[in-house]
């Protein structure tokens, strides 16, 4: 089964009903209310219109990348066990604050073989704890050459909603949009321990734009 492509809206799905009611508030406000209270609200207004944008990306041509699958920044680059799959593997973290783009793309074109989800806490998904103890959704991936790739969205101190579109059996070209977390969180990439690593702690990372790994 194939996935169909997400849509590409300038502002993403998940936030449209967050905009029309702070635009709708703003609006309000600056026909009724005090001017430091539109103003607020217009600023309150263009953090959430900034917080869900989410433009389009072109994926590099490179066959054995691995893309960023967030916006953010890398905060861990290590050698570790995967705990989904039980194996060796290198493991990449992206944290996502505030201003990041919040929509996850698949890090390489694959098929989804399995869908894990984990109610849990909600610590600073910075905190390498956070992989473990908070609230998250993992998938395995499978390329067509065999080598599989788990993904894992991470709520954290502020997010409260993981969102995952896909399921066993649906079919991810690299850069395809797959999942949204609001408001701040973490990516988790585990590889097969040969990936070669492309990006170090405190690297910025755009989704699907930037080669996190490369594959043996």
């Amino acid at each position: 089964m194939s996935t169909p492509a997400y849509p590409h809206p300038i502002i993403a799905r998940e936030g449209w009903a967050f905009v029309a009611l702070a635009l709708f508030i703003a609006a309000a406000l600056t026909w009724a209310g005090p001017w430091w209270l539109a103003a607020l609200a217009w600023l309150v207004a263009l953090f959430i219109v900034q917080f869900f944008r989410d433009p389009p990306r072109v994926a590099p041509e490179m066959a054995n990348a691995v893309l960023s699958p967030a916006d953010g920044k890398i905060v861990l680059v290590e050698r570790t066990r995967d705990p989904y799959l039980d194996r060796d593997a290198l493991k990449i973290s992206v944290f996502m604050n505030v201003f990041a783009v919040h929509s996850n793309r698949s890090p390489v074109d694959a098929v989804v073989k399995n869908k894990w989800y984990h109610p849990g806490r909600f610590l600073n998904a910075a905190l390498d704890k956070a992989s473990l103890e908070n609230e998250r959704s993992a998938l395995h991936l499978t390329t067509s050459a065999g080598v599989d790739v788990t993904c894992v969205q991470i709520a954290g101190l502020i997010a409260r909603r993981v969102l995952c579109y896909v399921e066993p059996g649906d079919r991810l070209s690299r850069g395809q949009r797959y999942g949204f977390i609001r408001f701040g969180s973490r990516v988790d990439l585990y590889l097969p321990p040969d990936a070669r690593p492309k990006v170090a702690v405190g690297d910025a990372a755009y989704a699907t734009t930037t080669i996190v790994a490369e594959l043996a």
